[in-house]
């Protein structure tokens, strides 16, 4: 993100060049590094993003369900959770179906700030990936997927 290649300080990367992994975590600190710069007014961070998507998505999900489908440990969610809860954005209701569970939603506030957040997501995705056509970024979605869901 400074504008810096490793090119422009005479470094040998070769072995690095041939590692899928190291080309993985620089994509992604780019596109994480402008999704967050976009994302600031809004005050979320890529997995409080996520998670007010699933909830928005899935009305009454429960942590155990949001945990499974992130890949985030319990543990981890509950402070995430709570921020939300603080910042008036869910809110969490008995689960209709399981008495020891507890279904979790979004307030009339975070289903508004989810929408804008959702149109800024979408931008920030397409400035990030201007330099690949539509069908590269389908394909490169799908590869990656491939990575993860065999993991």
């Amino acid at each position: 993100m400074s504008g810096c290649s490793p090119e422009d300080k005479g470094v040998d990367t070769g072995i690095l060049e041939s590692l899928l992994g190291y080309h993985a975590r620089r994509a992604s600190l780019a596109v994480v590094g402008r999704f967050m710069e976009h994302m600031a007014p809004h005050g979320l961070r890529p997995v409080d993003f996520s998670v007010l998507t699933l909830i928005a998505q899935n009305p009454g999900i429960t942590s155990r369900q949001i945990c499974a489908a992130l890949a985030i440990q319990p543990p981890n969610l509950v402070g995430l959770v709570g921020s939300l809860q603080q910042r008036g954005l869910i809110e969490r209701r008995p689960h209709p179906q399981d008495g020891r569970a507890v279904g979790l939603h979004l307030t009339s506030a975070g289903q508004a700030l989810h929408q804008a957040a959702c149109a800024t997501a979408s931008a920030a995705e397409a400035e990030a990936a201007r330099a690949l056509t539509p069908r590269e970024q389908a394909t490169l979605v799908r590869l990656l997927r491939k990575l993860y869901s065999d993991a």
